[in-house]
């Protein structure tokens, strides 16, 4: 692969923070906002593959992909050079008002990965939360409909109207009420945490979550025929990378097509071939209405996409629109994104990757106590640290000493979830790399059972 360089693993020849990063995060400190969530004090420079230096000149592997979003590595040579190219070119032109020959041809190629039959429309906005707010406002425009369904421990973005959908974690919407109304959350089978003690079969659990939805709601405050969408995340992310069980998502889509209601799933994260698939919800079988995408899509350039069955997409010109959204920079990182994953089969390095990481992990609930949970689908893997593996209570302290031991061992990870360790390198990691990886982890968790 030619994103490729000889690596043996990272390479920390300073204290963290070094001397030039603690001048970068006095800086930051006195001038940028502190809602930012910084998890250790990383200070970027440059990145190639999943090598990243910092400003002291320390390599870390860098296996969180900028959240999940540098799906061909850092700075890929041919992603570097379609932009180079556009932004000689033409660096805008908004897509809101003109037309240009890139917007057609990047919807064309989605169209044939999309995961519903096709044809196929598509809006361009500028990242996941934009992308989401396309499918919230054309749901209720198509259906003509008021109320959605979202789920407990779902992120789907901060702004307004994602973060009105949002569940993951009370800061998010802490002191920004009142959201856009008619967002009723609901169960999300959460089946390692729902079925503790094997008190309760996987997927009556996961079934009994989808159908309260019409047992339930349908029956005592939401009238199904006032239900624009369900909106759901086939592998949650900010929740704690939790797979929704093939049974959910079948159950979702019957409900869904029995009311009339838009089933819109929030591929933001799990997309672009992370899972092992294009889309995380291809391994369900079950087709959706809409598909939000982002992150990996551009390989670190700004673009969401909101894809939909054409007659879906029915809204007049007006009703919506970007003025930055699908900027042709942004739009030839994605063509060129998609011509390496296919060209150096990142989609298949993803499952064949993640499925040997997994393997290595299997039997870390027997060898560590505070390890309750591993699991995943091919490059997004969650690690879930717990105090008590009998009752699964978190440990988020344990967790975030966990990340911190790694960083120290020059491996990138971030949590997610009230207590997961998230793994998402970039596609294009090795195996030789990914045991590198899952060494650091194995003795920083190791490191945080000792110190408890």
């Amino acid at each position: 692969m030619t994103t490729k360089t000889l690596t043996i693993g990272p390479k920390i020849q300073t204290a963290l923070p070094g001397p030039n990063a603690r001048r970068v995060l006095a800086g930051d400190e006195k001038f940028i906002s502190p809602s930012y969530t910084r998890s250790y004090p990383m200070v970027a420079k440059r990145g190639r593959g999943i090598v990243v230096e910092d400003v002291d000149g320390n390599e870390f592997f860098d296996f969180s992909a900028g959240i999940a979003v540098t799906s061909t590595g850092h700075c890929h040579p041919e992603v570097v050079a379609a932009i180079q190219r556009q932004a000689a070119e033409l660096i805008h032109m908004s897509g809101t008002d003109f037309y240009y020959e890139s917007m057609v041809t990047l919807a064309e190629r989605l169209s044939k990965i999309a995961p519903m039959p096709g044809p196929h429309k598509i809006y361009y906005g500028n990242s996941g939360a934009e992308a989401i707010e396309c499918a919230l406002k054309l749901s209720r425009y198509h259906t003509k409909r008021q109320h959605v369904i979202a789920f407990l421990g779902a992120f789907h973005g901060r702004t307004m109207g994602a973060l009105s959908l949002t569940a993951s974690k009370p800061q998010q919407k802490r002191r920004f009420s009142p959201l856009v109304p008619g967002v009723t959350h609901v169960r999300y089978p959460d089946v390692y945490r729902g079925c503790v003690g094997g008190q309760q079969d996987a997927d009556a659990f996961a079934l009994g979550c989808a159908r309260y939805i019409e047992e339930k709601l349908f029956k005592t405050v939401l009238a199904p025929e006032e239900v624009a969408a369900i909106f759901v995340e086939p592998v949650q992310g900010e929740g704690g990378y939790v797979v929704a069980p093939t049974i959910f998502m079948q159950e979702l889509r019957r409900i869904c097509d029995t009311h009339g209601i838009m089933l819109v799933v929030d591929e933001v994260q799990s997309g672009i071939g992370r899972t092992g698939k294009w889309f995380a919800v291809e391994h369900t079988g079950v087709a959706p209405d809409m598909v939000c995408m982002a992150k990996g899509i551009a390989s670190g350039m700004p673009l969401g996409v909101c894809m939909t069955k054409a007659e879906i997409m029915d809204w007049v010109p007006g009703s919506h629109a970007s003025t930055f959204g699908g900027n042709p920079v942004c739009i030839a990182a994605s063509l060129a994104t998609l011509d390496v994953i296919e060209k150096e089969g990142l989609v298949r390095n993803a499952q064949e990757v993640g499925n040997h990481m997994l393997k290595r992990m299997a039997d870390w609930p027997k060898k560590h106590r505070i390890v309750g949970d591993v699991r995943g689908r091919g490059l997004m893997i969650g690690v879930d640290i717990v105090k008590d593996q009998k009752t699964r209570e978190y440990a988020n302290a344990d967790r975030d000493r966990v990340v911190e031991k790694a960083f120290e061992r020059g491996v990138l990870f971030l949590g997610c979830g009230p207590s997961t360790v998230r793994i998402a390198p970039p596609l294009v990691v090795t195996k030789d790399e990914a045991d590198i990886a899952v060494d650091v982890l194995e003795e920083s968790i190791s490191a945080a059972e000792a110190n408890r």
